[in-house]
């Protein structure tokens, strides 16, 4: 038998059969008694409501959610343009994925204003969601309370925030998981939301919304990457070019300029300060090797200095196909058997190698050379434009050659 408190509306103990009462009991104790209710919810919910608290907020209030200035919506616009391109494709997708469903989704910048929202045809009874989606509405903590994206743009880590868990009781019909979208140099650069009003998840939202985020994560890292190499990793080929791949952007210096959480962790680089690794101490090859992946379409395996073997492949990015071009000769090789020891590498017969821009107008010259003069195969090869080929053979004629 459960026992119940004094007023018989909730159980004494904290060991309910619903969710809705383990939330009651934790406003009860927090909103009513002063009580921190820890063990009731999650951390990152306590510590919003413990924010929302001492800033003298009044959990009975009513939010507008009114929009910001025209003119903070047009600059915020402008600056996520790049953003709101790499989400598009996922963003078409991921609305016809939630069809079916009750939700909207929600796409915010590093600030939490709102910049793309979409909503699924079931939600035609919802009231709160169309306010909260409109373009401009500011979706910050210090704004709505306790929220997903809010908790998301707060700590830097996805989160789920569901019913009574808002610290508003006028937004507790909603229920809403988020997810951070970081840029090149680690920051949050927007905040991905999808939320459902008056009916829980059917499904596990913050899987959803994660496996999304992920993906224009990926998309704005290589967008912001104008002239990085790129390399993709994972420990199956199958892995790449699907969110769990791993990215790692090389810059014209043979420097690692930043990776994404799934390389962080296959390189054991979570949590460490990234630019302080140099690419031969974190692949155990110098980046020579990498820029040679660039002349291979499919991946090819390499052994880790942590011992993990991993498949790899290399893009160069390039804005307008006006980025650097690179190749040089050597390549990895396979990863050899388990029992085999690695070689160790011969010594280098000649002086370190050129910077990556220094070899542009050799490598276009020996691959249009290979090429048989076909400037549209030599362009494919090297995965440019046919005009960027071009002006490098011009400038190579205007210098005698």
């Amino acid at each position: 038998m459960t026992l119940t408190s004094a007023s018989g509306q909730l159980p004494v103990q904290p060991f309910f059969s619903t969710p809705q009462q383990r939330l009651a009991l934790a406003r009860q104790r927090y909103f009513e008694e002063g009580v921190r209710p820890s063990g009731l919810l999650g951390e990152g919910v306590i510590q919003s409501w413990t924010r929302c608290t001492q800033a003298r907020r009044d959990p009975s209030e009513r939010i507008a959610f009114n929009p910001v200035t025209t003119s903070r919506i047009h600059s915020t616009l402008q600056r996520s343009r790049l953003l709101m391109n790499s989400a598009g494709p996922e963003l078409e997708q991921l609305q016809s994925t939630l069809s079916g469903t009750a939700c909207s989704a929600i796409l915010t910048d590093a600030h939490g204003v709102v910049v793309h929202a979409i909503h699924a045809q079931a939600a035609h009874d919802a009231v709160l969601l169309p306010l909260a989606s409109r373009v401009g509405v500011d979706l910050h903590e210090s704004q709505i309370g306790t929220a997903a994206p809010g908790i998301t743009l707060r700590t830097g880590q996805s989160s789920v925030v569901m019913g009574g868990e808002h610290y508003f009781g006028c937004l507790q019909v909603l229920h809403c998981a988020a997810a951070p979208i970081r840029d090149i140099h680690g920051q949050v650069a927007g905040v991905l939301d999808v939320s459902s009003e008056g009916r829980p998840f059917g499904f596990d939202a913050g899987a959803v919304v994660g496996l999304y985020a992920t993906t224009i994560e990926n998309r704005l890292l290589r967008a912001q990457s104008d002239e990085h190499l790129v390399v993709q990793l994972q420990t199956s080929p199958a892995l790449l070019d699907t969110p769990m791949e791993g990215l790692a952007g090389i810059d014209a210096q043979g420097r690692i300029a930043w990776v994404n959480a799934a390389a962080a962790r296959l390189l054991g680089l979570a949590g460490a300060a990234v630019r302080q690794h140099d690419v031969e101490q974190t692949f155990g090859v110098a980046a020579a090797a990498l820029l040679g992946l660039t002349r291979h379409t499919a991946a090819r395996p390499h052994r880790l200095p942590n011992g993990l073997t991993v498949w790899l492949q290399a893009h160069l990015q390039a804005r307008n196909g006006a980025g650097p071009l690179v190749h040089v000769a050597p390549t990895l090789a396979p990863a050899p058997p388990a029992h085999v020891q690695p070689a160790q590498p011969a010594p280098p017969a000649r002086a370190a190698a050129p910077t990556l821009r220094d070899n542009d107008r050799r490598v276009v010259e020996q691959t249009v050379r290979e090429c048989g003069g076909n400037i549209s195969k030599a362009a494919r090869a090297l995965g440019v434009s046919r005009g960027l080929v071009y002006r490098h053979l011009k400038g190579t004629a205007r210098r005698g050659g």
